[in-house]
């Protein structure tokens, strides 16, 4: 399931740095105080056997606000979206936003408007097109030619030879976490978007935003619609649209 949150604000730009930040604290603030065990959980480790967190967001949307070179246009009405493959705690981020009138976006005032719940898609035919709104993040192997690590911080893009391996290497990580079935697979990355990094936390995560087919079970399906691709969800990366 996931939770699109109807917002305004009087707000021209959302400074670059804080265009993903504040997701994952409100996230956290939200289960902190619906259900503090779930949330202790979560930030202990995540869910076993992987060390998941099960939640994910995306950045606010402002269509009708004035764009302006090297600026993240914000300002009147907009929107922003969390969700999560597990019912339960998608219900929680419902409840807990639709208490509040006014969030704190890493400085920038969004009045809450509305906050409704949007299920899944059938994907009946065991096939999905997701593209993402933010940066898809994968970290690979780190070897060089050689077989050698010279990394610890490898992150890829979609264009590194490594890349799909690894993506589909997560999506089946997602739904063993789950229970899913998890023969999921990625068939074609049909989009690659331009390469960003936001900084979350103690650094800047690099990646682009894509678009991919994906053949898998219809529930394993729902629960990557609802979580998003690649890694770092909760922080705000790889939040599918479309």
């Amino acid at each position: 399931m996931r939770v699109r949150v109807e917002v305004s604000t009087t707000a021209a730009e959302i400074p670059w740095g804080m265009v993903l930040a504040p997701g994952r604290g409100l996230i956290y603030d939200v289960l902190e105080r619906e259900a503090p065990v779930v949330g202790r959980y979560f930030h202990a480790g995540g869910m076993q056997p992987y060390g998941m967190v099960p939640v994910g967001h995306g950045a606010p949307m402002f269509p009708l606000a004035k764009r302006r070179k090297g600026k993240y246009a914000a300002g009147g009405q907009g929107w922003f979206e969390v969700g999560s493959p597990i019912l339960d705690v998608a219900a929680v981020l419902v409840q807990g936003i639709k208490q509040r009138e006014l969030l704190d976006w890493g400085g920038t005032a969004l009045h809450v408007v509305s906050v409704t719940a949007m299920d899944p898609p059938e994907f009946a035919s065991g096939r999905a097109r997701f593209r993402t709104s933010t940066p898809v993040v994968m970290k690979g192997s780190g070897r060089d030619s050689a077989g050698i690590r010279t990394t610890r911080q490898a992150w890829l893009l979609p264009t590194d030879q490594e890349f799909p391996a690894y993506l589909q290497g997560n999506l089946r990580r997602k739904a063993e976490t789950l229970g899913l079935d998890p023969e999921v697979s990625l068939t074609e990355i049909s989009w690659v978007g331009g390469k960003r990094s936001y900084r979350v936390g103690q650094g800047a995560k690099p990646g682009a935003p894509i678009e991919v087919e994906l053949v898998g079970a219809p529930e394993t399906l729902q629960a990557i619609w609802s979580w998003g691709l690649g890694q770092a969800n909760a922080a705000g990366f790889g939040w599918v649209t479309a």
